[in-house]
């Protein structure tokens, strides 16, 4: 599989790299409902920071022109530093937040075993049975449009395009994705949270806003029920993912270059 044709899949992968790096954080942190705007605030305070502090600068040098092989398939230096700066500019920000430096080692060592298991589910789903209906493609195309605010379909293609990728690359890595979220579908089963699993996660969201002091008013239950259910169920996919990328790796023929 060529970077041209993986592009696509480390756009939708965007999210994926962290879930995978934070696969030994406890439960409750990955559980806790935190208060997203707060995060953007958080992101937007650390952009204006770093307009007035030197933004530190991904170091790539040493990188192997293939930082790992998964059952023979490479993941080249190309993919991986175009991954990497997205991870290292979120983390480089986050720094000038907290006045930790980024662990460049560690992060490339968890950039490189995120691709690595990106590459085995994809293996794995297209070993599996599963079937993508150009309807089914449409779909996603258009929720790929819509997330990164594109007016259409027409326009998202014309953006990829001038990227280099045809609109049947596209479609065929649509229709990886949609493979991919069967499998982690299945894998995962029900994940539809339980009201007390929701109220759980309210009330622990609940007890660190009240620890933080900040002056914010506890927004009320009702208000935040749906979005604590989809983080809920994003987290048992998350577990369901992680236990199958572990028992996928451990049969797996991995060699990793970092």
């Amino acid at each position: 599989m060529t970077l041209n044709k993986k592009w696509l899949l480390t756009l939708i992968f965007a999210a994926f790299v962290s879930l995978l790096a934070a696969c030994g954080s406890d439960e409750g942190e990955s559980a806790e409902g935190d208060n997203n705007k707060d995060e953007q605030k958080q992101e937007e305070q650390a952009s204006e920071d770093s307009q007035q502090q030197e933004m530190p600068k991904p170091d790539l040098e040493g990188v192997p022109d293939v930082v790992a092989k998964v059952n023979g398939e490479e993941i080249k230096k190309a993919e991986f530093e175009n991954v990497y700066k997205g991870q290292f500019q979120q983390m480089a920000m986050q720094s000038q937040m907290s006045g930790q430096k980024v662990d460049q080692d560690k992060l490339k060592k968890q950039v490189a075993d995120s691709l690595v298991g990106q590459e085995l589910l994809i293996q794995e789903a297209d070993s599996r049975d599963y079937k993508a209906p150009q309807e089914e493609k449409d779909k996603k195309l258009e929720e790929l449009a819509k997330e990164r605010q594109v007016k259409s379909t027409d326009e998202f293609l014309k953006k990829l395009e001038e990227q280099g990728m045809s609109k049947e690359e596209v479609m065929t890595q649509v229709g990886t994705q949609i493979k991919l979220d069967k499998l982690i579908a299945e894998e995962a089963g029900d994940t539809e949270p339980t009201e007390e699993e929701v109220k759980k996660a309210y009330d622990q969201m609940k007890a660190q806003q009240e620890k933080a002091e900040n002056g914010q008013e506890v927004p009320a239950y009702e208000e935040v029920k749906d979005r604590l259910k989809d983080q809920l169920k994003q987290q048992k996919e998350s577990e369901a993912t992680q236990k199958l990328v572990k028992n996928l790796r451990e049969e797996a023929d991995v060699t990793v270059n970092i």
